[in-house]
């Protein structure tokens, strides 16, 4: 059984009618040689064993009278068999199962690895236990849903027993590793829970023993994680990389089947390709995440695959393999040379940015600035379309301003995408930029409309502080190295040109922030689910408040619905 929920239901009368029939068969006496010479009841057996269905295997499993081990006792909270104590057969032993027969167990997949299940009822696994920052299926950072807001468990006592509660709650096997100290990424928010001591029956987390955690009790980078045993599904049989300059990159083969049945490998078309496909594809080989997808890959034909099989890939990016998300029933590409087939390259480690929801919340305040002060913003498409219309220098732009800091949580360092002679220099500003696009910022109404918006270039990508035992390795001094290190963080202060959105032509009232970093996923991440960030907006003309800011996974389901259904505030009174 793949994890606790909805265990099937097991027929032992089957069992028990199995060993009625073993018994008979050993008090029966045995026939040698039978009249004519005709094969022996035995060698009737024997030839019918050879050619049994596959229905009859188990009863014929259960005739042999040759046991390894004789007896198991487990408490039921080891994780694997072999912890165990165990009573082995004597090498010379004569004995076999005295009242006894062969071990049986009924084993059942989790809902993960059912899609094709004829169950009626779809199963489901726990609402309240999620993993983050894994590069395969079955494994990540733990973290618990208390008060519809999502949380991490402290790694204090972490062991196999508390693990393999998680995998069995999230419907996967027992526990592989029980990982301590950040090992699949540092989460964000709360710490819900410390020193989880868990027996290992519990069929939840929130079951077992633990603390009640504080800021000076435990910090993120003791983020406890998780690695579960998975069913083997074969996935990485049906895909492969050629020609690349490690087994890490190359471009992407799928094994297919024509209606003979005969079986060709095949390439994937390039024109829709983006890091999301990318992710599934290196998950998919097992090579951990994905560091580029590539659209064009002239550079790696060193294969005699000419024939495109697949196009219009479309993923989500948490499937297992490819063949699980979104394609073309036939084949359909423009550009259907083998140089514009699909390639990635993979990486055992990725970045992971998010914002800190409550600094711009903190942050957030409105400013009329001077026309004459903004000629370096206006030539770098930071202020509305309106601008242009304005009577330059006279004037003023009403600007929403707020800082914004940028962690990177992840288990590599961020860096731009292009390298440093491809950056362009910015004489207004003193600057290079390294990312044509590195963050949105976008006002909405209730509709989703976009009613205001502005776009921050990377003025430069550095470590402005980190946090205790990390040092910093990018600074935009002197034409340096650009990126954010694991562990540190990048401020853009509130009064930075560009850091805000023109709201000039806005008419008061409810509307929702929305800030998404890294929006074109030009740089690969291991999760891009908490990019974004949105906050309740009410604007009277004249102020500004912000309320609820969180980033985009932070909540629950419920909770995020209940956000976009809010129908704004009614006043600015704070409720006592």
């Amino acid at each position: 059984m793949l994890g606790f929920p909805h265990e099937r239901k097991v027929n032992k009368n089957f069992y028990k009618r199995l060993k009625k029939r073993a018994a008979e068969k050993v008090s029966r006496p045995k026939v040698n040689v039978s009249a004519g010479g005709r094969p022996t009841s035995k060698a009737k057996a024997n030839s019918k064993s050879k050619q049994s269905s596959p229905g009859k295997r188990l009863y014929l499993e259960r005739q042999k009278n040759h046991f390894h081990i004789h007896s198991v006792a487990c408490l039921g909270t080891e994780v694997h068999l072999a912890a165990c104590p165990l009573e082995f057969n004597k090498p010379n032993a004569t004995s076999t199962c005295d009242g006894g027969m062969a071990a049986v167990v009924s084993c059942m997949p989790g809902p993960l690895f059912m899609q094709n299940s004829g169950l009626k009822k779809k199963l489901k696994t726990s609402r309240n236990v999620r993993l983050k920052g894994g590069a395969k299926l079955g494994e990540g950072r733990v973290e618990v849903l208390k008060d519809n807001e999502w949380g991490t468990v402290c790694d204090d006592r972490w062991n196999l027993q508390s693990a393999s509660v998680v995998c069995r709650e999230l419907g996967f096997g027992s526990a592989k590793e029980a990982l301590t100290g950040a090992r699949m990424g540092q989460g964000m928010g709360p710490i819900y829970m410390n020193e989880v001591k868990c027996v290992g029956q519990e069929k939840s987390i929130w079951n077992c023993p633990f603390k009640n955690i504080t800021s000076e009790d435990c910090q993120h980078m003791e983020d406890a994680a998780v690695r579960c045993n998975v069913p083997y599904m074969g996935f990485e049989n049906l895909i492969r990389l050629t020609g690349g300059r490690t087994r890490y990159e190359g471009r992407v083969e799928v094994l297919g089947s024509d209606s003979n049945g005969t079986q060709s490998w095949g390439l994937i078309c390039g024109e829709s390709w983006s890091p999301k496909e990318a992710m599934v594809a290196c998950r998919q080989l097992g090579l951990g995440y994905a560091n580029q997808g590539l659209q064009e890959t002239w550079y790696w034909d060193s294969s005699n695959v000419t024939e495109m099989v697949m196009s219009g890939v479309k993923c989500t990016g948490t499937e297992m393999s490819l063949s699980q998300c979104q394609h073309h029933k036939t084949v359909s590409c423009q550009k259907s040379a083998a140089k514009f087939s699909a390639g990635v390259i993979c990486s055992d480690t990725a970045s992971d940015l998010v914002l800190n929801a409550p600094l711009v919340q903190q942050t957030v305040y409105i400013e009329d600035r001077p026309l004459h002060m903004l000629y370096c913003a206006a030539e770098e498409d930071c202020l509305s379309k309106s601008a242009a219309k304005a009577n330059w220098p006279y004037g003023h732009r009403r600007l929403l301003r707020f800082s914004s800091q940028i962690h990177n949580i992840g288990r590599a360092d961020f860096k731009p995408k292009a390298g440093r002679h491809s950056w362009v220099w910015h004489a207004c500003h003193g600057h290079y930029h390294s990312m044509d696009i590195f963050t949105h910022y976008d006002l909405l109404n209730a509709n989703g409309t976009k009613v205001a918006e502005g776009h921050k270039a990377s003025f430069c990508l550095e470590d402005t502080d980190c946090q205790e035992g990390v040092s910093k390795r990018y600074e935009c001094a002197n034409f340096g190295d650009q990126g954010i290190t694991v562990g540190c963080w990048d401020l853009y202060r509130h009064d930075i040109d560009c850091q805000w959105i023109d709201i000039t032509d806005v008419r008061p009232g409810n509307y929702i922030l929305q800030i998404v970093i890294n929006p074109n996923q030009e740089v690969a991440e291991s999760d891009f689910t908490n990019n974004g960030m949105k906050c309740n907006c009410k604007y009277d003309g004249h102020r500004i408040w912000l309320h609820n800011c969180h980033i985009g996974d932070a909540f629950s389901e419920e909770a995020e619905r209940r956000f976009d259904k809010y129908p704004g505030q009614l006043n600015n009174q704070v409720s006592q």
